[in-house]
């Protein structure tokens, strides 16, 4: 029976390879959608984790996840500095823009160096801070994957060109980072998005954070580790639409297999026909179909993991976008493949064991 599956296959190279990229095409849409959500959530999280002040204070509606403005006076640096409990608070700007590639966005941020640095333990291990309004800094992780190091030039805004001056460590919020006055000077504004508050006692959050808002009233009091969440717990309906991409998925495999099978199934009415004329089984008919879509299913299973790694490796090379691939969904994809091939080749198995060996040998 094994012969007759590979038989069949080799046979009829054209169907095989339709079945194959159907699959394949489930699994893709899967692992890659699946791996950027993952890849883009932990690199967010990873960032923002070495953040060490305490408390952000801002406008309501100022910072979003792939949105911000600068409408927060920086007035307000001193004024917390004043409350009880506060150690430091240091003024940044966040300005989002669409990469040179015109495929995402990037994070740029506007900082004074030496208290951003100090609060939050940037070191520079190439190079110095930013002075001049042409000149940023990166850090280890854009240095490496974009090739670039001190002298480099970078295209931000769409405008001129940035100097690289330094190189620092460990990954903090944005990549590229420039002086305050530098961004305030480019996006013209004399504002801040958010002011990052050092406490002297990080027990005392709660306190602290209800005496400046009963200080400050009127602005917006959020705790670091709570306002840059994973990309799925700020968007919810994330997991509800990658949910229903997995269900996509099982269904385009589950039809592509279903109709080359069927197409099969008439192209070998009187293979059939031989095959009961000489007492298989109905169970043996539907054994060599369901065996031929499952070993279908296993290539294009192996063909969709091997162009996701690909393509995900091609997409961070050029776009910088990163992906991250998980047992849990890998599994799932595999079972939505196995489960496609196996479902979409059940009808026309049955229909196939179901025919009258008569007149499938009379079928011409």
């Amino acid at each position: 029976m094994d012969n007759m599956i590979t038989a069949n296959i080799r046979q009829r190279p054209v169907r095989t390879i339709v079945c194959v990229i159907g699959v394949a095409l489930g699994v893709c849409l899967v692992m890659l959608f699946t791996g950027l959500a993952t890849g883009m959530s932990n690199d967010l999280q990873k960032r923002n984790s070495n953040l060490r002040g305490e408390i952000i204070f801002t406008r309501p509606g100022s910072m979003g996840l792939t949105t911000s403005s600068a409408n927060l006076s920086t007035k307000y640096v001193d004024l917390l500095k004043a409350i009880d409990g506060v150690a430091d608070a240091v003024p940044v700007i966040l300005y989002f823009f669409q990469d040179n590639k015109g495929f995402g966005l990037e994070r740029v941020e506007g900082v004074d160096w030496l208290p951003f640095a100090r609060m939050n333990d940037l070191k520079l291990v190439d190079g110095r801070a930013p002075r001049a309004a042409d000149e940023v800094a990166i850090d280890e992780i854009k240095a490496r994957d974009r090739v670039i190091g001190v002298g480099s030039a970078l295209k931000l805004f769409g405008k001129g060109e940035y100097h690289v001056v330094g190189i620092y460590s460990p990954e903090s919020g944005a990549r590229v980072k420039m002086t305050l006055a530098a961004m305030q000077s480019a996006i013209e504004t004399d504002k801040c998005t958010y002011i990052l508050v050092k406490l002297r006692d990080p027990q005392q959050e709660v306190a602290v954070a209800r005496r400046i808002d009963a200080e400050l009233p009127g602005n917006k009091v959020q705790f670091t580790r709570e306002v840059f969440k994973s990309i799925e717990k700020t968007i919810p309906a994330l997991g509800v639409f990658l949910r229903v991409l997995v269900a996509l998925s099982a269904v385009v495999s589950a039809l592509v297999v279903m109709l080359a099978m069927y197409t099969t199934i008439t192209e070998r009415t009187r293979e059939i026909g031989i095959l009961k004329a000489l007492g298989a089984s109905r169970g043996y008919i539907i054994g060599v179909i369901e065996k031929e879509a499952l070993l279908i299913s296993v290539v294009g299973l192996v063909t969709g993991f091997v162009l996701s790694f690909a393509t995900g490796i091609v997409i961070h090379q050029v776009y910088g976008l990163l992906f991250e691939y998980t047992w849990k969904w890998g599994l799932t994809a595999a079972a939505i493949g196995m489960l496609g091939g196996a479902v979409g080749a059940l009808y026309p198995a049955i229909r196939a064991s179901n025919l009258d060996p008569v007149h499938a040998l009379a079928y011409d």
